[in-house]
């Protein structure tokens, strides 16, 4: 499940990050996201019900989408969201304890750390992958540019900041992926009925993936 898991994050290049008020409005996000050809969620605890409603979208989707957790920040909540199937696990902060008891279950887990100290840090707890965060607020491309270029080996996710317009130079700097948030998942377009501008950006975001990678 592991070498898979981020296998899928690699090769779909995009993590949408699903925050919403309620889970109704996560799933049709989710949905619209899904549509537009992603096929990689990062469903955050701050929504509403979100431990079940992992265990719901695993069952629902199987192998058709990965669904993992977003926003963990104890072990009790990483536990609960492998129990309920997610098939990875993020935080915006290292947690040594959370991220060895994914290590012990065999599930992949990208801490967030921000400065050079932290991200190899992070990356020595983790063995996977590290969530910058929130990179855009140190300039974003270039700031990631800059952390790999003495860390060419690691394999990094900017978020905070990531939009269409910079998406493109992430890749070009180095990125392993991109986290992105409401540039992508648009709640506010959600709950006023317009998802197929969701899936349209969506489409968006998989077409300028792919022509940074190209």
């Amino acid at each position: 499940m592991a070498r898979t898991a981020l296998d899928r994050i690699a090769a779909t290049g995009i993590v949408p990050v699903v925050r919403a008020p309620s889970a109704d409005l996560a799933v049709q996000a989710i949905d619209a996201i899904r549509a537009g050809g992603i096929d990689v969620i990062e469903l955050t605890m701050t929504v509403p019900g979100a431990v079940p409603l992992i265990r719901e979208l695993t069952t629902r989707f199987g192998d058709a989408v990965v669904v993992g957790a977003g926003t963990v920040l104890d072990v009790e909540t990483a536990r609960a969201c492998l129990m309920s199937g997610a098939a990875f696990v993020v935080s915006p902060v290292l947690d040594v304890a959370m991220v060895e008891c994914c290590r012990a279950l065999g599930v992949p887990v990208i801490p967030g750390a921000l400065t050079p100290t932290e991200i190899v840090r992070a990356a020595r707890a983790a063995g996977d992958v590290v969530k910058v965060f929130p990179c855009g607020a140190l300039g974003g491309p270039a700031y990631l540019r800059s952390l790999l270029a003495p860390l060419p080996n690691l394999k990094l996710i900017p978020t905070g900041g990531v939009s269409l317009k910079n998406a493109g130079e992430f890749f070009q700097a180095g990125a392993f992926a991109i986290g992105v948030g409401a540039d992508l998942v648009d709640i506010g377009k959600i709950r006023d009925g317009q998802a197929g501008d969701v899936t349209l950006a969506a489409r968006a975001y998989v077409d300028e993936v792919a022509r940074a990678r190209a």
